[in-house]
């Protein structure tokens, strides 16, 4: 089925002499030729799916192992269509039909042969860039693929953290911000912390030609992107994807500690990444570990905002000893009230009065009241 000819890669690429194979070009992409890319995804039969929207429940196990091994690691490309918010759709570039792509899991000296297939459906050539790769563009030259084509390197994770991988062709920033980007953990060779639940985001801005909630076919808007000027700005490719009024809330136990990565795909906006009605008792800002294992010396502590650059991670840690409804916010928060920026995550237990009473006033509540 995948065709790994070189001279398709090329041809699909539409590579001119002054242009760099893949990544940031010698000449930027034109408006014509951005718009062109929107034109060709529009054409195709693009499939349309129930959801984008990455479980955050849904990743790799912490590693419990103190040697090094070879993962065989497959990253599928999908263009497909889904709705941001109900009524309103838009052509996505996916990794493995979810955003943010699945993450990566492995260890510090662990070996990765990596398998990119873009799907035979698909209208445009894909690859992929990982922040956690010594050699050109991150990989994103060796794993340039044409629509049917397959591409596969092998690279050894020899630094530990949360790294951004994304798709890194000529139009990257507009695959970016239709999706397609993801995280790889490498953890140090003694692991992190043990934590009770571990959820993973992803944030990214889409630029269309509609307004919010307008319904229809939203196309993606080039001029928009150039002015950094955001239709939605998303966690998880949804509006409140994961939020009571859409997929959520999330559930863990009071007690629980939480640790949340975080990976801002852009490819424009900073995220300003805050708990309300809670704290990152631990942060790691830009996914930095420390290699020695001194967590608790490496990490800042009782952090409430955590700026995430775009195309750079975060993993910070929650502790959870009152029921609450805690929202996962960008504290720009017109993104939030008006661009869809938001999860929110229930903790369920009983009352500690002398931690938070939201009955001091003497106002009767039924049930837990969340902000």
């Amino acid at each position: 089925m995948f065709d790994t000819t070189r001279r398709r890669v090329m041809q699909a690429l539409g590579i001119g002499g002054t242009a760099a194979v893949a990544g940031c070009s010698v000449e930027a992409p034109t408006a014509s030729e951005t718009t062109t890319e929107r034109r060709q995804v529009e054409q195709t039969s693009t499939p349309t799916v129930d959801q984008v929207a990455a479980d955050p429940t849904d990743i790799p196990d912490p590693i419990d192992r103190s040697q090094p091994t070879t993962h065989e690691v497959t990253l599928t490309m999908e263009e497909v269509t889904a709705e941001i918010e109900p009524g309103v759709t838009f052509d996505f570039m996916t990794f493995g039909g979810q955003v943010p792509g699945p993450m990566i899991r492995v260890r510090q000296g662990d070996t990765v042969d990596l398998t990119v297939e873009n799907s035979e459906g698909n209208a445009l050539p894909h690859n992929v860039d990982l922040h956690a790769v010594y050699g050109t563009g991150g990989g994103s030259v060796a794993t340039t693929a044409a629509p049917g084509q397959q591409n596969a390197m092998t690279f050894q994770a020899t630094y530990p953290g949360a790294f951004i991988y994304h798709c890194a062709v000529p139009n990257l920033d507009m695959h970016i911000s239709a999706g397609m980007f993801g995280m790889i953990l490498v953890e140090p060779k003694g692991g992190l912390p043990a934590v009770d639940r571990e959820l993973y985001f992803g944030q990214h801005e889409v630029y269309t030609d509609g307004e919010v909630g307008q319904e229809g076919k939203h196309s993606f808007d080039i001029e928009s992107m150039k002015n950094e000027n955001p239709t939605y700005v998303l966690l998880n490719g949804e509006k409140y994807a994961w939020a009571a009024a859409n997929r959520g809330p999330l559930e863990v136990q009071q007690g629980d500690r939480v640790r949340v990565f975080m990976v801002d795909g852009g490819p424009n906006y900073s995220s300003n990444f805050h708990p309300i009605g809670n704290v990152w008792k631990r942060a790691y800002r830009d996914g930095g570990v420390p290699e020695d294992g001194d967590f608790d010396a490496y990490a800042d502590k009782n952090i409430q905002t955590v700026k995430v650059p775009p195309g750079s991670c975060m993993i910070g840690e929650m502790d959870t000893p009152v029921p609450e409804r805690i929202k996962l916010v960008d504290h720009a928060l017109s993104r939030v009230a008006r661009r869809g920026m938001l999860a929110e995550v229930d903790v369920l237990g009983e009352e500690r009065e002398e931690i938070f009473d939201p009955d001091a006033g003497g106002t009767s509540h039924e049930g837990p009241q969340y902000a």
